[in-house]
């Protein structure tokens, strides 16, 4: 597994960011199954920052918590089965990884949604990565029957990891 962390602004986590991210994505690809290893790219930035690319990629000009880029096209959720036929599109040729996308979070929201929901940084910035990377595996909360699995996987994810709101 190749993690690329870029950390772009000044805003410290007073976390080890780096391992709690890297068990948080494991315990994702374990939890759907991904039978492959795989390359991912995240980026922590600051509210400015995530605001422009944002209004660039969604056309909302807000701040948010977290962006999630999948560079995996799947015909439902989680469904690996048909990546290996189109192996230039979804796999670094150098190291045979998969290729599963970008996650771009917010710092400050990290920290700010930690105390308005009364957790630990170390619980949002887990939840967020959890969450992004369910999108990255083409999961969607547009629908309610959507969000619930989503929610459901998030949560599974995060206890298994001993990662509570508490």
């Amino acid at each position: 597994m190749t993690l690329n962390f870029e950390y772009e602004t000044e805003i410290k986590l007073d976390l080890d960011y780096e391992a709690l991210i890297e068990k948080v994505v494991e315990e994702a690809l374990d939890a759907e199954g991904c039978p492959y290893e795989i390359e991912l790219n995240i980026i922590l930035t600051d509210n400015k920052e995530i605001q422009a690319i944002n209004k660039e990629y969604r056309e909302v000009d807000a701040p948010t918590d977290v962006l999630s880029f999948p560079l995996v096209d799947y015909s439902s959720p989680s469904d690996f089965s048909h990546l290996e036929e189109a192996a230039d599109d979804y796999f670094n040729p150098e190291t045979g990884e998969l290729l599963l996308g970008d996650i771009i979070l917010s710092v400050e929201k990290v920290m700010g949604q930690a105390v308005e929901y009364g957790h630990s940084e170390e619980r949002e910035l887990g939840f967020l990565i959890a969450h992004s990377m369910l999108h990255l595996f083409g999961y969607d909360h547009m629908e309610e029957k959507e969000r619930a699995v989503m929610e459901e996987k998030q949560k599974m994810i995060l206890d298994s990891l001993g990662i509570t709101r508490n």
